[in-house]
């Protein structure tokens, strides 16, 4: 039986998993850590070791269950140099380098409205047109040098099949580089000077070509295997909601980043101040977006120690009322300049108290997250959160719609595979819906309430209910 290899490259983690493509099943995924090495010239992804990695690993995956197609999902702020032998041109920049701050002033006056791109400024170099124009200006001969820019799933395409691209989910990750109303390059393009080395715009689906014949013979794989364009990995996980589900709804993919993305919400005037943006589905339609740096925070709070809370748990910090408030990560997300803070008394780490109350905050800010863009309707929940049931059962009781867990190993290589074409629907795509009655909805509702006026006193950005 042939499977689907998607390459899956977060923030954390390097991923390469095989997909069966008419359940959708992950038959095998294997894993490494994305660490970002220090430089010169700048902090940079460890490209050689991911590329290492991942043909063993399809070389692996072949010889045991066959791959007939491969197609790559990234995390977005990312985009790649190729000089003119298709060699990077330098290291691929890490987004979050503070090195493109330094030019603030003089990007600012380069960059498109937020009107015309539906990208927020961001910080570090968050927003890709910020990052080129502070690596052209450390390097001066850097844009000499560079013959074709390609975005981050794409490179890895390039490397398998030698034809460079860029995509349109990945252009419409907050890059400054694409305006999403008109479907095209945004003005920036002309201004950064990169016109004629940015590489064309494809959809998701589209078929860059097969193997090269070294990936053939260094994995065994058919020449012809096709490799497809690609996708931005939040888009990835809404791809398979797109496909099966009617608007209205929202889907929230977590991982290192959670966004939230709003299919068919109510009409709402975007913040770009509150991380709130316009994403690019692998259709190519506008998704109104707001994110945080969700596993983040979980992870900073959490400080290295998990425990899994029990209902006790729960009830003891409903009854005592100690809430983790705003930012945990201050330099992204809704609450950006706010610093976090408990009120009441702060459980330690370690503790089941402790997850109880950081789940609890992670929900209120995504619910804060999805009144930003309009929710309306059901909830799906990607990712590590979709396993966590007191975020799930807080996210319900706070927004006061369902909401439905994806149980997938690797919540992007789904809707990966989908690129390749066909349906979620009867393809026993296993979900886990929150309680119908929870017996601490009445706790939980009065904890949100309190929440929400904590918040308050440093936050009067909250829409209208």
């Amino acid at each position: 039986m042939s499977h689907i290899a998607v390459i899956d490259i977060g923030k954390t983690n390097a991923k390469l998993a095989l997909v069966e493509p008419d359940t959708l099943t992950e038959v095998a995924v294997v894993t490494r850590p994305n660490t970002v090495l220090p430089g010169p010239p700048w902090p940079h992804f460890d490209t050689e070791g991911h590329w290492s990695f991942l043909l063993d690993g399809l070389a692996r995956f072949h010889a045991v269950h066959g791959i007939s197609a491969i197609v790559t999902t990234t995390h977005g702020a990312c985009v790649a140099l190729l000089d003119k032998d298709g060699e990077l041109a330098a290291p691929i920049l890490d987004y979050e380098h503070t090195g493109p701050e330094a030019l603030t002033a003089e990007y600012d006056a380069l960059r498109p409205d937020f009107a015309d791109t539906g990208s927020p400024r961001l910080g570090m170099g968050l927003n890709v047109g910020a990052q080129l124009h502070w690596q052209f200006a450390q390097d001066p001969s850097l844009k000499e040098r560079t013959r074709t820019i390609v975005t981050y799933p794409q490179y890895w395409g390039f490397r398998l099949a030698g034809v460079a691209a860029t995509d349109v989910t990945s252009l419409g990750c907050h890059t400054d580089l694409w305006n999403p109303h008109a479907g095209e390059f945004s003005s920036l393009v002309d201004r950064l000077g990169i016109a004629g080395k940015i590489a064309p715009a494809h959809r998701s689906g589209d078929v860059l070509g097969a193997i090269l014949p070294d990936i053939a013979a260094r994995t065994g794989m058919a020449p012809d295997t096709p490799v497809y364009c690609g996708i931005h990995d939040s888009n990835a996980s809404l791809l398979p909601h797109i496909l099966a589900h009617a608007p209205p709804f929202s889907v929230v993919s977590s991982g290192t980043w959670t966004i939230a993305m709003a299919i068919g919400g109510r009409p709402m005037p975007l913040d770009p101040a509150k991380d709130t943006l316009i994403n690019v589905n692998a259709l190519g339609s506008p998704v109104p977006s707001a994110r945080f740096m969700g596993g983040r925070e979980h992870d900073l709070a959490m400080a290295g120690n998990t425990a899994e809370p029990t209902e006790a748990d729960l009830r003891k910090v409903l009854d005592e009322g100690a809430m983790l408030m705003p930012s945990v990560m201050p330099t992204a997300g809704p609450f950006r300049g706010q610093t976090a803070h408990w009120i009441g008394q702060e459980p330690e780490t370690g503790t089941g108290a402790r997850s109880a109350a950081v789940a609890f905050y992670l929900a209120l800010v995504t619910t804060h997250c999805l009144e930003l863009i309009g929710h309306r309707g059901q909830i799906v929940v990607e990712g590590p959160f979709s396993r966590n049931l007191p975020y799930r059962r807080m996210l319900r009781i706070a927004t006061g719609s369902d909401v439905v867990a994806m149980n997938s190993a690797t919540g992007t290589s789904q809707g990966a595979a989908l690129v390749l074409g066909g349906t979620i629907r009867d393809k026993g795509w296993k979900a886990a819906q929150s309680p119908e009655i929870d017996p601490l909805a009445a706790e939980m509702s009065a904890y949100r309430d309190t929440w929400n006026a904590a918040l308050a006193k440093v936050d009067r950005s909250r829409p209208s209910q």
